[in-house]
């Protein structure tokens, strides 16, 4: 069983990624699993070539900081060529039918002369990341569930028309971790791309800058410590942050303070503490060019000999070889 997850540089690594996803990778991978810094994916909307480059060595450093294994991980653009090459070979097995009913091209693109065709076909291209690395699960959430059944139509029919070269994988669902919402409006989730809300924590910001943020958290005018997600979600999502850094339940969290100010302090510090060891290394190898490169071309190339025999396989049974 091969499990492959990624991760779009649209924005600096926050707290809910992490809470949610990189620590969870890091702590249950197992020896075949397989992640990536999925920059490609970043290009369907405009973007500044120099912030795009900037996010993916940061995000990289921090999924090394955080414990994943330099053997399993890699950034996509580092295969642009074994991807292009098999994205153009799906792209020739896929309708324009199939692409165009993706819930995200119609919700975002449909209808819009100015929308970049990458919105159309990159449900496609992360059929292809999938499909090159043999992986035969994807953790997604249910936004992405459409694109993994495409990638398995896909498999399929290339399978059927031209041989058996790749692996049909499906749609896992993570194991549910905390939805952290966003401080200052705990209405909406904590989002990377939302670079400039008072309420989004960044893996990255200083322990000072953490503590600012939460002592600003919004909350409401009760001052009553009580896990009660619909009614008082701020204090909840509070809640709800505590106990995943101290592996606990908000029920239980609701112990650690009395006062909302109390919590706000409990809550800062368990984070920062939380943060502090993936922060401090992702720090040194920002700060170590070379190294970061040379774990970067590791992985490139491992990933690189992953893919050969598939996309090779691929090549030959399509008469291009």
């Amino acid at each position: 069983m091969t499990r492959l997850s990624g991760i779009t540089p649209s924005g600096h690594v926050q707290l809910g990624n992490y809470l949610g996803a990189v620590r969870r990778w890091a702590a249950e991978r197992e020896p075949a699993d397989l992640f990536f810094v999925s920059d490609l994916h970043a290009m369907t909307t405009s973007h500044r070539p120099q912030r795009l480059r900037a996010l993916t060595r940061e995000q990289f450093a921090v999924l090394l900081a955080a414990g994943i294994d330099p053997d399993s991980l890699f950034v996509q653009s580092d295969l642009a060529g074994e991807l292009g090459t098999l994205n153009w070979i799906l792209e020739c097995t896929c309708s324009y039918g199939e692409a165009a009913r993706m819930i995200q091209f119609k919700e975002r693109g449909a209808g819009q002369e100015s929308v970049r065709l990458g919105l159309l076909t990159y449900p496609v291209l992360m059929a292809a990341d999938i499909l090159l690395q043999g992986a035969t699960q994807v953790p997604v959430g249910s936004d992405q569930d459409q694109h993994v059944e495409l990638a398995r139509t896909l498999a399929r029919r290339f399978n059927a028309n031209y041989g058996d070269v790749f692996a049909v994988p499906e749609a896992v669902v993570p194991k549910t971790a905390a939805r952290i919402r966003d401080l200052a409006d705990p209405a909406r989730k904590m989002e990377k791309s939302n670079q400039q809300s008072p309420g989004v924590v960044f893996v990255l910001d200083e322990p000072d800058v953490i503590r600012r943020k939460f002592r600003r958290a919004v909350t409401d005018g009760l001052d009553e410590v009580r896990y009660d997600p619909d009614g008082r979600p701020g204090v909840a999502n509070l809640l709800e942050i505590l106990a995943a850094c101290n592996d606990t339940s908000p029920y239980a969290a609701t112990e650690s303070a009395s006062t909302y100010a109390e919590l706000k302090e409990a809550v800062a510090d368990a984070v920062i503490e939380e943060l502090r060891p993936v922060r401090e290394r992702a720090r040194e190898l920002l700060e170590d060019a070379a190294e970061l490169d040379r774990i970067r071309a590791h992985g490139a190339k491992r990933a690189s000999e992953r893919a050969q025999p598939r996309l090779q396989a691929a090549l030959r049974v399509t008469g291009l070889r």
